[in-house]
């Protein structure tokens, strides 16, 4: 066993203080990183579809005025005004989830009235919700656009951000939708 093969790294996480073999430790990085790859490109792709759904009525959605009418029925108003920020927003949150950029965390409040597991329940987005909360927490990893930047590993501030930007949107929306 060569010199360079038996090197010892320490490194730290988030969660441990380990030591173990250089290559042991970049084998891991890689994988922590393809795992969140993987993550990222399927909640983003998942997000980025929902969004094509409403406003192009892509993959049998119901179309821009479809899901205008919807949430006209539900209370929004002005209804075209909602389904252009819902579509809209779906639209770029799932691509900069995807691209690992300003890694994007979304909650989505209109299916919470019907419960879980029920027609337009809330356990899609709740879904979608927990993952991208969860991507914000361990950041986009080394795959990404995120790279360089502060957020890009994580943490409990760029994790609690995210939250708060989203709850905090959320709690707009429902607020105009109370006043209009």
């Amino acid at each position: 066993m060569s010199t360079a093969s038996a090197a010892t790294v320490h490194t730290t996480t988030a969660a441990t203080q380990t030591t173990t073999r250089t290559g042991a430790v970049e084998r891991d990085a890689l994988a922590r990183d393809g795992a969140l790859l993987a993550a990222r490109l399927t909640v983003g792709f998942l997000i980025f579809g929902h969004g094509a759904q409403h406003l192009f009525g892509w993959w049998g959605g119901p179309g821009f005025n479809g899901i205008a009418a919807g949430l006209s029925h539900l209370g929004y108003s002005p209804a075209r005004f909602f389904a252009a920020l819902l579509g809209a927003s779906e639209l770029t949150g799932g691509v900069l989830l995807m691209l690992g950029l300003l890694t994007p965390h979304a909650i989505v409040t209109v299916h919470w009235s019907h419960g879980p597991f029920a027609a337009n329940g809330y356990e899609y987005p709740l879904l979608l919700a927990v993952a991208a909360a969860t991507l914000a927490f361990t950041g986009p990893g080394q795959f990404s656009l995120d790279r360089g930047w502060r957020w890009w590993r994580g943490g409990a501030l760029p994790g609690l951000v995210s939250l708060a930007l989203g709850i905090g949107g959320a709690l707009i929306v429902l607020a105009v939708k109370a006043v209009g």
